[in-house]
């Protein structure tokens, strides 16, 4: 009896070692995240940063000019109906007209953004492709800044550094707002807005 009770024991202290295999490198009691695994993201809740650099540098430059001129004259050489009517000589009619146009217009905007953000996989879209999103809120005092993105990114546009720029992400879309007392300061609120923006609208010049 006390053979087969060590014998029990025994079996039972070699059974956690039989469920790994020798010489396996996977072992299904540590995590994913191995020295020598991929960390880029590939599912949904991984994590990719998203490097904004944004800048636009729109012109846009129109000219006409426009000229025209016309010239009138007519004369009334014969009038057998009443010879002596107009005397001499018959009347004529002459004029001249000129009409000159010139218009020149310029647009010019140049704006830039630049950030970091770290934004979380959302959904993963059957060609592979995933739907990214992150928000980052920073809070000083009583000054509130947002930034927001959101996007479709293709896998291998990923670095190794688990980064990708915004230039490569697809409907990207970038949101920076902010709320507090600074904010208040560099825009016009309430009537005084409501009366520059009628005054805008209304005045011609």
């Amino acid at each position: 009896m006390r053979t087969l009770l060590l014998s029990l024991l025994c079996l039972a202290g070699a059974m956690p070692a039989a469920a790994q295999r020798r010489g396996s490198i996977y072992d299904p009691g540590r995590s994913a995240l191995r020295p020598m695994s991929n960390k880029t993201a590939h599912s949904v809740g991984d994590l990719v940063t998203v490097l904004i650099d944004e800048s636009q540098d729109v012109k846009n430059e129109e000219k006409s000019n426009l000229t025209k001129s016309s010239d009138l004259n007519y004369q009334l050489l014969d009038f057998d109906i009443k010879p002596n009517m107009f005397g001499n000589p018959l009347p004529s009619v002459s004029g001249s007209k000129d009409d000159s146009f010139s218009g020149n217009g310029t647009y010019e905007k140049k704006g830039a953004f630049t950030a970091r953000l770290t934004a979380i996989v959302m959904d993963t879209l059957p060609n592979g492709n995933m739907v990214i999103q992150g928000r980052r809120e920073l809070r000083i005092d009583k000054e509130v800044k947002v930034i927001e993105f959101s996007g479709i990114v293709r896998r291998y546009d990923i670095s190794a550094t688990n980064t990708v720029t915004s230039e490569l992400v697809a409907d990207a879309r970038v949101t920076y707002t902010g709320t507090g007392p600074l904010t208040n300061t560099t825009n016009r609120r309430g009537v005084g807005g409501w009366l520059t923006d009628a005054l805008d609208w209304i005045w011609p010049f």
